[in-house]
């Protein structure tokens, strides 16, 4: 492996904060860059979107057979859980020894960008793919720093959404989701009562807690990044958007006590349980079924705006979430890689993965479709019309670690009844800031 991406990994590793780990599959050999010395064989890190592990191997194992007979090449699967899957890329992108196609989530993109860990996707790639304007230009957004070539294409699309429990909010006497957060506010008091709770939040898990400080910051008029990618953690409008979400634990009392270690999707559980009568959701459809929730029992709302008359740069309910796919930059297949990319964002195969997995297609002509249900319904209406990228910016990751736990022990103080003034949003912001320019 060149030296200068060695040293730009080991860079990014430490910025991460991550532990790598000691052992990773895949087959590429080190130090030779992108080659196509074994054209017969793919080993895939696909990233975990259903319901478990086994769940994904028997959506995709169809589907990688029907490429072999295809195009000859055999394709190597392991489905890698959440919880590793960062460091296991790290690690291989330190040792050289990875996957050759593999998933990543869309808000690492520049980072992976940075460490050179990926196959660029330059024009001469991307028409090898079928080229960029298959894509829609959200998802695209999410690939890569801006005036640099995609790090990775979008594999599946996600939104937020506002899930509501139907028969909850009929007996509470609320006719119609809220649009705003003070209705929300409002609603999830009536539903509050009995042990039961009007909002599931995930509050142990620093990645949700920061996508939700990034809408709520857009929302309040502020970014946590200024243009030069400098980081703006606590500046008044953020120190706002962090607090108004901790307040629906902390003042509100609208979300429990028990949500702020919630970090295994138990939100989604108490929600499908009737536990909760509203959810902050990406594509929750599969998980809700999962725990037995009928598709009748709730309904599908676009996340709430801070008045009815958000516009222009506060126009944002949602990031752009989602799953990218990408060529690992030491691939002993290069031109099988870019095949099975193809493969994978093609039309077909995409109206084939995400109905399995109730994601939406970044991919234009799969979109041409009628929506499945309200759920898929709502969501393409706010990627076209209100999502935005989480900033792409080399330390991105770095914001999710560093502001989604500061508001992890935020949450954890309110729970424990300890009081979380403005102050001490800003203390915590500030000392995460902090840690970021060390």
């Amino acid at each position: 492996m060149r030296r200068t991406r060695m040293a730009a990994v080991a860079a990014l590793t430490t910025a991460l904060t991550a532990a790598l780990a000691t052992g990773c599959g895949g087959g590429t050999a080190l130090g030779g860059g992108a080659n196509n010395d074994s054209p017969k064989e793919l080993t895939y890190w696909a990233t975990n979107q259903g319901s478990s592990l086994e769940a994904d191997k028997k959506v995709l194992g169809p589907e990688l057979k029907k490429f072999e007979r295809q195009t000859g090449i055999k394709v190597n699967l392991e489905v890698i859980p959440w919880s590793t899957v960062l460091d296991r890329i790290l690690a291989a992108a330190s040792s050289g020894q990875g996957p050759d196609v593999l998933n990543l989530g869309n808000t690492w993109s520049s980072s992976l960008q940075k460490s050179n860990a990926l196959l660029p996707f330059d024009a001469k790639n991307l028409r090898k793919v079928g080229g960029k304007e298959r894509f829609a230009p959200a998802p695209m957004a999410a690939t890569g720093a801006s005036g640099k070539d995609p790090a990775a294409v979008p594999l599946y699309s996600l939104t937020y959404a506002l899930y509501y429990n139907k028969k909850m909010f009929k007996e509470a006497g609320i006719s119609r989701p809220p649009a705003t957060w003070d209705e929300l506010v409002a609603d999830g008091k009536k539903l509050t009562k009995g042990g039961k709770y009007g909002l599931a939040v995930e509050g142990g898990n620093p990645a949700e807690n920061a996508h939700h400080a990034f809408v709520f910051g857009k929302q309040h008029g502020a970014d946590f990044f200024d243009a030069a990618g400098r980081p703006t953690f606590d500046k008044p409008a953020n120190v706002a958007a962090v607090k108004q979400y901790v307040d629906f634990l902390a003042n509100d009392k609208i979300a429990a006590p028990g949500n702020a270690e919630y970090a295994q999707n138990q939100s989604v559980r108490d929600f499908a349980t009737g536990k909760a009568g509203m959810l902050l959701w990406q594509a929750a459809r599969t998980s809700l079924a999962a725990h037995g929730m009928k598709p009748g029992e709730y309904g599908v709302a676009p996340v709430p705006f801070q008045s009815g008359k958000a516009d222009g740069r506060r126009n944002v309910n949602s990031m752009v979430a989602g799953i990218n796919i990408g060529v690992f930059q030491d691939t002993d297949n290069v031109d099988g890689a870019l095949k099975f990319v193809k493969f994978m964002t093609s039309t077909e195969e995409q109206r084939i993965l995400t109905t399995k997995y109730g994601a939406l297609s970044p991919v234009l002509d799969a979109q041409k479709s009628k929506p499945r249900d309200a759920d898929e319904a709502v969501q393409r209406e706010v990627l076209a019309k209100s999502a935005a990228p989480l900033p792409q910016v080399p330390d991105e990751s770095q914001f999710e670690t560093l502001v989604g736990g500061a508001m992890k022990e935020l949450l954890a103080d309110a729970a424990a009844g300890k009081k979380v003034t403005t102050a001490e949003v800003r203390a915590k912001l500030t000392e995460a800031q902090q840690q970021m320019q060390k």
